[in-house]
């Protein structure tokens, strides 16, 4: 099945980070917000346990709020606390940002999955102007698909990478976090190989994409984004081999990103960011 990765114009922006510390994407999100009163949401839904994740939620509450933001609220949604709710419903509605913190990816889009919460995000997303952001296992569940498994050199091995269906903000790539310090260039580039029609985007920690228009990927941070672009290649044995057996493949292509180039998606495109259109966060007063 051919996958078009943007598939229409949308007026919301994702932005996403590799993991790590991530003082540099509350600033980022926080630089991006016309007016300090705009609704932000943080869902902690991938962290497993219940006082974790109200921890978790709370700790990034609160650093939205050090930098001036003033309607931030942790949206509790797990085993006893339901996604659809009346007030979930009304609040996801009038958010101006939503950020989902890190943990398991798998997690966090099982909750969401059917929900008529996730109906309403993906809906402001391509409608309104509106940031959906996340770090680590909140970033890889941007998309429509998303990897969950795969370690090393052992993920060339038919069977050892796994993906499964994310939340479907963005179609056509695989957003993969803690790229370079975990070692998953492997499985990332087995993905984009067995689905060439996906773009592979491997994030390294501390270092994001903020993606506009549903088209183009632009870097922030200090580190380097990794893209393998598998539209191109001329062989590949991922769907006939047998499992437990290496990979092969022809032509796949790769690009490294950093601060000051972006992506195309629709055109297969590597180019710099003009000056004046480069994502810088604001100072903040005081500092």
């Amino acid at each position: 099945m051919e996958v078009n990765v943007a598939m229409e114009q949308v007026k919301g922006k994702l932005i996403a980070l590799g993991g790590g510390d991530d003082e540099g994407l509350i600033r980022l999100i926080r630089s991006n917000i016309c007016e300090l009163t705009a609704h932000i949401e943080v869902i902690a839904t991938a962290t497993p346990l219940a006082l974790n994740a109200i921890s978790s939620g709370n700790a990034y509450k609160e650093a939205f709020e050090e930098l001036g933001c003033k309607n931030v609220r942790f949206m509790h949604i797990d085993e006893e606390h339901p996604a659809d709710t009346p007030d979930n419903l009304q609040r996801i509605g009038k958010a101006g940002v939503i950020f989902f913190t890190g943990g398991d990816q798998v997690r966090l889009a099982s909750f969401l999955d059917n929900t008529e919460l996730l109906r309403i995000m993906r809906h402001r997303y391509r409608t309104e102007d509106i940031i959906i952001s996340g770090t680590s296992a909140g970033a890889a569940i941007m998309s429509d698909r998303m990897i969950y498994d795969g370690y090393g050199h052992y993920s060339l091995i038919k069977g050892e990478m796994k993906t499964t269906e994310g939340c479907s903000f963005i179609r056509g790539v695989y957003i993969d976090t803690h790229f370079a310090e975990r070692g998953r260039f492997g499985r990332l580039a087995h993905a984009v190989a067995h689905d060439p029609e996906y773009v592979g985007i491997g994030l390294s920690e501390e270092t994001g994409i903020i993606i506009k228009g549903g088209d183009q990927v632009e870097v922030f941070g200090p580190g380097v984004v990794t893209v393998i672009d598998a539209s191109e290649i001329r062989f590949s044995n991922t769907r006939a081999v047998e499992e437990n057996e290496p990979i092969a493949v022809e032509n796949l292509k790769m690009h490294l990103l950093v601060h000051g180039y972006r992506y195309c998606l629709r055109e297969h495109l590597f180019q710099p960011v003009p000056q004046n259109e480069r994502a810088t966060p604001e100072p903040v007063p005081g500092e």
